[in-house]
């Protein structure tokens, strides 16, 4: 059998910020190894890395022991200290999460708990002491994270671009993927470019139950993608920094809250609708293959039966900017719906479960030559350093491996 010549040692599918982050981190843990990363558009971070609020996130929302957790109050740290290192954009500003209704208090003491578990300095704060952070922001109680921020997430995943020393080919749309045990991974692009490599990383986002399909691999999952439209503050100084309600536990989403950016401007946002394509940042976007394949996961019905009413009040939202706006008032109540302009959109790539389950936690699983990543939504920017370093290691392992 004659010698097979590979393009890299490990082959990455994805050039969005955990993809690079996993490049980066091969070239720091095993310096001469050869990393090819496949990006299908022009550039790096594209689609969740580049269309979300830009929040580095704290780590108060996530269960204790779980990956979120882990990697998310960790990675926050390491991003601050990256961005520094690099010269990007970011700051640590902090943030409220503001209970309106009574409701929502008992909610607010147990994030309040979970925060001082995962190791995350948490002030509780009256409404007295809210006007103090936020004039403009009414609530019965609220907490302040202190070590939550803000940065420019497509401008840190083009410095990790460069920083990995990896072989990156944008443009590289994956068609095939070709798995052998004894000859590695050949994975073909729809320009007819063959790419051989050692082991595979599919670090997809919103294709990732694809590629592992085309790996030969049943992912036991489906990506439902969920459109989150946000809107620009016409007035920014009515909200000085980042301002949260309590979000519901039954749900990955974090609600409508209010977001002051790197360039000074305020997004309001995201609401979850259901997109009708992977990539349907607006309603005119119609993948007719794509949503036939959402609709014949049965997790996709049993999320409708089980939350239609939340999916309702989200439309609603959708539809109407002065419903929007009415829910941006229960936190801030001078926003008016003239206050709002339109901004892009981001769409969550949400692995979901055949019963309906919204897998919660980062998910990785390995195969024969292969890592997955195949949940790896919010907060994963912010983690991205940790996640790429786990990834990096399963992949590092299969090298090694007869």
């Amino acid at each position: 059998m004659g010698t097979v010549a590979y393009d890299g040692d490990v082959v990455v599918v994805g050039g969005g910020i955990v993809g690079l982050s996993t490049a980066y981190a091969v070239s720091r843990i095993a310096p001469g190894t050869r990393v090819v990363v496949l990006e299908k558009e022009p550039g790096p971070a594209r689609h969740q890395t580049g269309r979300n609020s830009g929040v580095i996130h704290s780590g108060i929302y996530y269960r204790p022991g779980s990956l979120k957790a882990e990697f998310a109050v960790r990675g926050a740290a390491e991003m601050v200290k990256f961005c520094a290192e690099y010269g990007i954009a970011h700051e640590v500003t902090g943030k409220l999460i503001v209970a309106t209704g009574r409701a929502e208090l008992p909610r607010l003491h147990a994030l309040v708990q979970r925060g001082r578990e995962n190791g995350i300095p948490v002030r509780e704060l009256g409404p007295a002491q809210i006007q103090e952070y936020e004039p403009e922001v009414r609530g019965l109680a609220a907490i302040h994270v202190g070590t939550t921020g803000i940065a420019d997430y497509r401008a840190v995943a083009e410095r990790l671009a460069e920083a990995s020393g990896a072989d990156i080919r944008f443009g590289a749309d994956v068609e095939r993927i070709d798995r052998r045990p004894d000859r590695g991974v050949a994975v073909r692009t729809r320009a007819g470019d063959i790419v051989r490599g050692r082991v595979l990383v599919n670090c997809a986002g919103l294709q990732c139950d694809q590629v592992a399909r085309l790996a030969g691999d049943d992912p036991e999952m489906r990506i439902v993608p969920f459109r989150g439209e946000y809107f620009e503050l016409a007035r920014p100084e009515l909200v000085r920094g980042l301002v949260y309600p309590v979000p519901d536990p039954a749900f990955p989403f974090l609600g409508v809250h209010l977001t002051r950016g790197i360039d000074g401007t305020v997004h309001v946002g995201p609401n979850a609708v259901p997109a009708l394509a992977r990539e349907g940042y607006g309603w005119g976007v119609v993948r007719p293959r794509e949503l036939a394949g959402t609709l014949a996961w049965p997790g996709s019905w049993h999320i409708a039966r089980r939350h239609w009413r939340y999916g309702a009040g989200e439309l609603r939202r959708s539809a109407s900017r002065s419903a929007f706006a009415a829910a941006v008032r229960r936190l801030v109540p001078a926003v008016r719906a003239d206050d709002l302009t339109p901004a892009p959109a981001g769409v969550r790539a949400q692995a979901v479960l055949r019963d309906g389950t919204l897998v919660d936690d980062f998910l990785i699983r390995e195969a024969p030559r292969t890592v997955h990543v195949l949940n790896a939504p919010s907060p994963a920017a912010t983690a991205s350093l940790p996640i790429g370093r786990e990834v990096a290691r399963r992949a590092l392992a299969a090298l090694a491996a007869p």
